[in-house]
C-alpha cells in the first residue's frame, strides 16, 4: 500500500478539499441565483433545485419559463463538468503520490 501519509500529503489534501468545498458553494450559489431569477422560485426552492441538479439527482420543481428551462439545461451541463473538476482537484495529491510510488513519469 502507500504506507502512512506524511504530514505534507495530509495538508495538501485538506487544502484541495477546502478548494473543492469553495467551488461547490460557488456552483450552488450560481444555481440558486439562476432559479431565483429565471423561474421566480423562492430561495429555499432554488436551493433544493440547484443542490439536486448539482448532485446529479435532477430538478425537483417543474420549470415553467423558457428562460428557466434553458438555464436548467446549461446548469446541468455546468454541474457535470464541475463535479468532475472538483473530484480531480480533491484527489490529485493521492493520484500524484501513487504515480510517484510506482515510478511513472
Amino acid at each position: 500500500m502507500l504506507g502512512n501519509p506524511p504530514k505534507k500529503l495530509i495538508l495538501h489534501l485538506a487544502r484541495n478539499a477546502s478548494f473543492g468545498t469553495i467551488f461547490i458553494l460557488i456552483a450552488l450559489y450560481i444555481g440558486m441565483l439562476g432559479y431565483h431569477v429565471f423561474e421566480k422560485m423562492s430561495w429555499i426552492d432554488s436551493f433544493v433545485n440547484a443542490s439536486m441538479i448539482l448532485s446529479g439527482m435532477g430538478p425537483v420543481g417543474a420549470l415553467t419559463t423558457d428562460a428557466g428551462k434553458i438555464f436548467a439545461g446549461c446548469y446541468a451541463l455546468f454541474s457535470g463538468l464541475t463535479f468532475i473538476a472538483i473530484i480531480a482537484i480533491i484527489f490529485a495529491p493521492i493520484v500524484n503520490r501513487f504515480l510517484r510510488r510506482i515510478n511513472v513519469e
